[in-house]
């Protein structure tokens, strides 16, 4: 009996636990960061709005209408700013795919042996580089371009419109807890039970993101924590003040 170990089972040459259409995954991964984002800021902007104004006054109405400005107008400056970065991107990633499109119309020799020479450079001798770059090229020339010198996919090209709804969405998502931590509870709790939910929420946003980006959690979500606590002491102070100073 052969004492080799068995070969791990696999489907189609895959192994099932690994992500193999990297497009999908890639995408659906930034779209959950971009998700955790949105949601961190919606928490922590709107949580300020209404803590500083609770720190002024007691009555719920202005709360209220204060929270509601801070939800729309952070919400559209979140799908605005996510949509003018990822448009930039975007773009660039077009003009470089056709550039490189029109080089290897107008000169395919040349670029045959910039790629050959890109494997070279990564430890292929030669010959085995002139081969796998005529290869490469007879399969999806643009593809293996793309990839060796610009390590982007023409499939992957990013969405700005999609990048801007999942901010937006994210940012309202994560504005409906302050607002409900703030207008529930009687007027004596509001300030605390916001304070609490908000800090709580934090600290899961940020494990969450630490969790998506593959990194250690704690300083991350003690980061988030810390700057949430911060942000809603100081607003809490000014109201405070500026209350005091009105009455």
């Amino acid at each position: 009996m052969s004492d080799t170990p068995a070969a791990p089972e696999t489907t189609g040459g895959q192994h099932d636990s690994e992500p193999h259409d990297r497009g999908a995954f890639n995408d659906g991964l930034n779209k959950l960061r971009a998700g955790v984002l949105g949601a961190n800021d919606g928490i922590v902007s709107v949580a300020a709005v209404v803590v500083g104004v609770a720190g002024a006054t007691t009555e719920l109405a202005p709360i209220i209408t204060a929270g509601v400005a801070a939800v729309v107008g952070g919400a559209i400056s979140m799908a605005l700013g996510e949509y003018v970065s990822v448009a930039s991107a975007r773009d660039s990633q077009t003009a470089l795919i056709a550039k490189e499109k029109r080089e290897l119309a107008e000169m395919p020799e040349q670029e045959l042996a910039e790629l050959a020479g890109i494997y070279q450079s990564k430890g292929l001798s030669a010959e085995t580089a002139q081969k796998v770059a005529e290869e490469l090229t007879a399969h999806d020339a643009l593809g293996a371009h793309l990839e060796a010198e610009l390590h982007i996919d023409e499939n992957e090209v990013l969405k700005p419109w999609q990048a801007a709804w999942a901010s937006f969405l994210a940012f309202l998502l994560g504005a409906v807890l302050p607002m409900l931590a703030i207008s529930l509870p009687p007027a004596e709790l509001r300030i605390p039970i916001a304070f609490v939910a908000t800090l709580l929420a934090l600290g899961i946003t940020g494990g969450l993101g630490a969790y998506l980006g593959k990194s250690p959690w704690l300083k991350p979500t003690v980061r988030v924590v810390l700057g949430g606590a911060v942000a809603l002491a100081v607003t809490f102070a000014i109201g405070a003040l500026l209350g005091t100073a009105i009455a």
